[in-house]
């Protein structure tokens, strides 16, 4: 039997009514011998229904989902619900007050430390009670990201499993389509991953990719929240005027190939990109240049697409280092027959 998870809740998530507090995590330094770090949660219950998690500050310099959630917690309250939204505005606290990717105090990525550890780093406690307190109890994951300080997505765009059957793809598909963002991505699961963590659960979990570059897009805070406001509204665990009456878009549905759809420099230097977002690209195509500006005699070096695609995302830092993306691509993906 695994170790107890240290967080302690200081709202009852089985209370009726809406509560806003704090997950407290013990956390022992100079400064506080007896200290804990504040998570913020809001709990929102009324009656029978779904369960959903809905999170952003996963990592802390992605700030569309963080404004999302935040606004989210004043503007619902219970008679608006029926069943649960659990909602955690900074996932890995100490990342989004750092403005960060990776949380200070144990360089955490909290994506990528699923199934956690009550023993373990900060970060890994988050992810352990995330994953078997949280997720534990919903039948949803709503999970905001961008590209933070380092990449840019093209607009707003959602993320989710490979469905395993026809079944699951029906279901899937019809979450996607009342998120209603311009595009989805599908992609093959990673253990490490939130989306990972609540299959293990028996939960569905979506994520976003809005814009990023470390700045923040009002029209994509506004794409994000209408799709998630619907979305809400489909599953039926919101009801009311906040519901909007339609999604924003109609999504296409992509898939993206670990091998096939990342560009990675090799070397390092200063990166020139070639292509801009949105454009389809083949493979073999020059994707970048990378040139060095410490070395000035040196030739710059071409990177190549390896595959056929759309961009996506790209870099948004000129400097790069030998396995830093460049950019990512997806494809058109036929639905399962």
């Amino acid at each position: 039997m695994s170790a107890p998870n240290p967080i302690r809740c200081d709202i009852d998530l089985d209370a009726e009514g809406k509560h806003i507090g704090f997950l407290r995590l013990p956390h022992s330094v100079h400064r506080s011998a007896y200290g804990w770090l504040p998570i913020p949660i809001a709990s929102i219950r009324r009656g029978e229904g779904p369960v959903v998690v809905v999170s952003a500050g996963t990592h802390g310099d992605e700030y569309e989902g963080q404004i999302i959630v935040s606004r989210l917690i004043r503007e619902i309250d219970a008679h608006m619900v029926q069943g649960q939204l659990i909602l955690l505005p900074m996932a890995n606290a100490p990342a989004a007050e750092a403005g960060l990717r990776t949380s200070p105090l144990d360089d955490g990525n909290l994506n990528r430390l699923y199934p956690g550890d009550p023993q373990g780093t900060p970060s890994q406690v988050i992810a352990h009670y995330i994953e078997h307190t949280l997720l534990a109890r919903a039948q949803y994951m709503i999970d905001l990201h961008s590209g933070g300080s380092s990449l840019l997505y093209h607009g707003a765009n959602m993320m989710g499993l490979e469905p395993r059957d026809a079944e699951e793809e029906t279901r899937v598909t019809g979450l996607l389509n009342a998120f209603g963002l311009p595009r989805a991505f599908l992609y093959q699961p990673n253990p490490v991953n939130v989306t990972a963590a609540a299959r293990r659960q028996g939960a569905i979990c979506l994520l976003t990719e809005l814009g990023g570059g470390g700045a923040v897009d009002a029209s994509l805070v506004a794409q994000g929240r209408q799709g998630l406001l619907h979305l809400l509204g489909f599953i039926g665990v919101l009801q009311g005027a906040i519901v909007p009456p339609s999604p924003p878009a109609v999504p296409r549905l992509m898939h993206i190939d670990r091998a096939l759809h990342y560009v990675y420099a090799m070397d390092e230097g200063v990166h020139e990109p070639l292509v801009e977002l949105g454009a389809v690209v083949r493979k073999g195509q020059a994707a970048a240049l990378v040139h060095f500006p410490a070395s000035p005699k040196r030739e710059p070096e071409t990177v190549y697409f390896p595959g056929d695609g759309e961009v996506i995302c790209k870099r948004a830092i000129a400097m790069v280092r030998r396995g830093d993306c460049i950019f990512q691509l997806a494809s058109e993906r036929r639905a399962r027959v």
